[in-house]
């Protein structure tokens, strides 16, 4: 249910097309693979491995659907063998539309196109946690502008958020055209647009690293109206290095972001979470957020929930749910405060759970947003 904007916060901005003339809450564009988790042990030992779905893009939606009740869809793309359906069955099973899943002829052995998977070890105290990905010439790599109708995504079916990122937009040059394709489409029909900068050494190392990345975020920023980053990323679309401990104070964070919105004046909303890691399974857990005015100098920062020692029982997927939290704040007119407080909120309940997915309520989201102490509830 949408809620009245609270004429005591800042505008964001953001036009968001009403509920009923659209089919979607939100619609995310990128890869979804199958992780194979090794619980407490490790991959090379493993004798038993727990399949789950994941993908950054992806997990914003699912967080939207299973925790808030949202309407969404994934645009993937998925080789049709066993192990594409049972991607699909796990996207079902999340409460995530599958109709635009495009669906490529299996050639019987992987050679012309592939389902992703990834290994996952959470770590614990000293030893960190390792992702080892497989997912080279997959099918959602090799999708190119023009395979998908845009415009009847988001002109004839109606879409009220789009939210795409850095890992999608690496995965091939033809990905990060369909991005750009995508975004266009969504502008045109009045979708608001976020972007998840979402950095993976791993997938730029070949297509020119940092720099590179840092690039085509530039060239993709001008259709974004909400951005995220990771601590860093902000700083990067700058070309500047994040000072870490800087960035732990909302001030510098501030500041930082208003000189990217002084370069991308079409930029709303920019939220960022900040980590500590004191070990594998204990965290510092928070974020910030800038509500970008329209004049210089009528930006307002905001500081969310912080958590200066957050257990841990599974840190990936963390930020999605963050981003998926601060989203339906915004998309419900909560402003920009309570958003952020919910996108913390979920994000470090996320985290106790293992998989990249949440499993939370809002209710619970809701309890630890007033405070509450943890508790047996009965």
């Amino acid at each position: 249910m949408e809620q009245a904007d609270n004429p005591t916060l800042p505008s964001t901005g953001l036009e968001i097309r009403p509920q009923e003339t659209t089919r979607w809450d939100l619609l995310s564009l990128g890869e979804v693979m199958l992780r194979l988790d090794p619980g407490e042990g490790r991959i090379a030992s493993a004798r038993n491995l727990r399949v789950w779905e994941g993908g950054g893009e992806y997990n914003v939606a699912r967080g939207l659907r299973r925790c808030f009740g949202l309407r969404t869809s994934v645009a993937t793309a998925l080789v049709d063998n066993p192990a594409g359906r049972l991607v699909e069955d796990l996207m079902l099973q999340g409460g995530v539309d599958t109709s635009h899943v495009r669906w490529l002829e299996f050639d019987g052995v992987g050679r012309e196109a592939r389902n992703g998977i990834y290994f996952m070890e959470r770590g614990f105290g000293v030893r960190p946690g390792l992702g080892m990905m497989d997912r080279g010439h997959t099918a959602i790599a090799q999708l190119r502008p023009g395979e998908v109708d845009w415009n009847a995504i988001f002109g004839h079916e109606g879409v009220r958020w789009f939210h795409t990122g850095g890992i999608m937009a690496a995965l091939s040059e033809d990905s990060t055209e369909v991005v750009r394709e995508a975004m266009a489409a969504a502008r045109h029909h009045g979708t608001v647009i976020s972007f998840d900068a979402n950095y993976r050494p791993s997938l730029w190392k070949a297509r020119g690293g940092r720099k590179r990345s840092m690039e085509v975020n530039r060239s993709l920023l001008p259709m974004v109206d909400v951005f995220f980053g990771h601590e860093g990323d902000v700083a990067a679309v700058l070309g500047e290095a994040s000072n870490r401990p800087a960035w732990h104070r909302l001030e510098s964070f501030g500041a930082m972001a208003e000189r990217v919105q002084s370069e991308f004046s079409n930029l709303k909303v920019i939220a960022t979470t900040i980590r500590q890691s004191h070990s594998a399974n204990r965290n510092g857990w928070g974020a910030f957020a800038c509500a970008c005015g329209a004049a210089k100098g009528t930006a307002e920062s905001f500081a969310g929930l912080q958590f200066d020692d957050l257990e841990i029982l599974d840190r990936v997927g963390g930020g999605d749910a963050f981003a998926a939290g601060l989203i339906y704040g915004l998309l419900t007119r909560r402003g920009l405060a309570w958003a952020l407080n919910c996108g913390v909120a979920h994000g470090a309940l996320t985290m106790t759970t293992p998989g990249d997915a949440s499993m939370v309520t809002l209710p619970e989201v809701e309890r630890l947003m007033t405070g509450v102490a943890a508790g047996a509830l009965r």
